[in-house]
């Protein structure tokens, strides 16, 4: 457990990293973390993330009451608020606006092309949230049905938030998002993304416990893992299947 100074430290070194990476501007974005049971840190409204000290963050209760510090809260708590709401094993949510995988959100586009298969493992896909007005629970009701089965999220023109056991794991999170919707542009700026197998796609979900991934976001229907479905299996089979299939084209031409 580290103090609620280090705490405060962590997320000013993230909101520094995402405004370096250019996933806010200006005041763009929040960013939370559970202290306890009962309390949560915040970034407060109207300021850049890329300029916040320890003294700019501020405490709130379960409900979202501010309970300590001199700035004022995000409009956008009730987003933290359900994801914690919803996932007891979340600790932090960091919510950013990264431009490619923000234009793929306002494109309607989920990140759910087989491509990379640390992204599968990781995330199996990441769905887009239909829109909701800013700042109300109508934000919220679109994702409500997600965040039990992701830990990642597209927002319908708007952004993209992630979550995870620290503040730590939520940005790395936000970073593999980001790196997969630039690469999937590339891809197709190339000419089209090439997916994987279905059966490789299989293999890569069947994995995730070895590599200590919970069992979320294995392409649930909601938002399936798009892949081959033939791939190089199709060109297996047995003997006798390909005794049958020269059997059945012969009789098919009068040959048998």
């Amino acid at each position: 457990m580290k103090t609620e100074r280090e705490y405060r430290d962590d997320i000013v070194r993230i909101g520094r990293l995402a405004f370096d990476k250019g996933w806010v501007a200006a005041n763009d974005g929040n960013i939370t973390l559970r202290l306890d049971a009962e309390r949560i840190l915040s970034t407060p409204t109207g300021m850049c993330k890329g300029m916040m000290e320890p003294g700019d963050l501020i405490v709130l209760d379960r409900q979202g009451r501010k309970i300590s510090g001199h700035r004022e809260r995000t409009t956008e708590i009730d987003m933290h608020l359900t994801i914690y709401d919803l996932r007891p094993d979340i600790r932090a949510v960091v919510h950013a606006h990264p431009p490619v995988a923000t234009g793929f959100a306002t494109a309607g586009k989920p990140l759910n092309l087989a491509l990379l298969p640390e992204v599968v493992i990781s995330f199996g896909c990441i769905p887009i949230a239909e829109y909701g007005l800013p700042g109300t629970h109508e934000l919220t009701a679109p994702m409500r049905p997600l965040i039990p089965k992701h830990n990642a999220l597209l927002m319908a023109n708007h952004g993209a938030v992630c979550y995870g056991e620290d503040v730590f794991q939520a940005y790395f999170r936000m970073e593999t998002v980001e790196h997969s919707a630039r690469i999937q542009l590339v891809a197709e700026l190339l000419g089209g993304p090439k997916v994987l197998p279905r059966v490789e796609v299989d293999k890569l979900l069947d994995s995730r416990t070895r590599y200590g991934v919970k069992s979320r976001s294995a392409g649930e229907p909601d938002c399936p893992v798009v892949a081959e479905e033939y791939g190089d299996e199709r060109f297996t089979v047995t003997r006798s299947e390909l005794i049958g299939l020269v059997d059945e084209a012969l009789r098919a031409r009068g040959l048998a």
